[in-house]
């Protein structure tokens, strides 16, 4: 098969690919519907793994998440306790930027999220800076997260780089009783 035919063949599926990846106007009508300010306010237990590329488990950690909101800001205080015993601190600032609008930095995001609400669902889109080994790597996130009920939601994370497919993180988040 000659180059251009492998080469048009490609780029051919991504744009098919493209064209028929979720949107999150698909989910408007699911319910419940997901108020995040109101979701993320108290404290949350997160548990969750990394798989590579291959489905490999790689990473398994749990997450305590402090979360506050004044006015039309929040911030997301995170420590995670990984199976290898190591710790990670991430604090989020949330900002509403429109009704089903947010943006939101981190010290380890490179520029900022953007996060679109519909229905029971939040995608949030960003650049995040992660230690591999000696180096630190600029990984582009596809973050899917969907309320299941008033305490529990799933959050499913797509990671890459140059478009090549690295990984998913799967996270399970639940709201403490007050």
């Amino acid at each position: 098969m000659r180059l251009s035919t492998v080469l048009m063949a490609a780029a051919a599926a991504v744009t098919l690919a493209a064209c028929t990846a979720p949107q999150p106007s698909q989910y408007a009508g699911e319910k419940p519907v997901l108020d995040v300010q109101s979701y993320f306010n108290g404290t949350l237990d997160a548990h969750g793994m990394f798989q590579d590329r291959f489905g490999k488990v790689v990473k398994r950690f749990v997450v305590v998440m402090r979360c506050t909101w004044n006015g039309d800001v929040g911030t997301l205080d995170e420590d995670f306790v990984y199976s290898d015993g190591t710790r990670q601190k991430r604090v989020w600032t949330l900002r509403k930027t429109g009704p089903a609008s947010f943006t939101a930095t981190a010290p380890d995001v490179v520029g900022t999220a953007e996060g679109i609400v519909s229905g029971n669902s939040l995608r949030w889109r960003y650049v995040l800076s992660l230690p591999v080994g000696e180096r630190v790597i600029d990984v582009r996130m596809d973050d899917w997260m969907f309320l299941i009920d008033d305490r529990v939601m799933l959050n499913r994370t797509a990671m890459s780089k140059l478009g090549v497919d690295l990984g998913n993180v799967t996270v399970s988040f639940t709201r403490r009783l007050p």
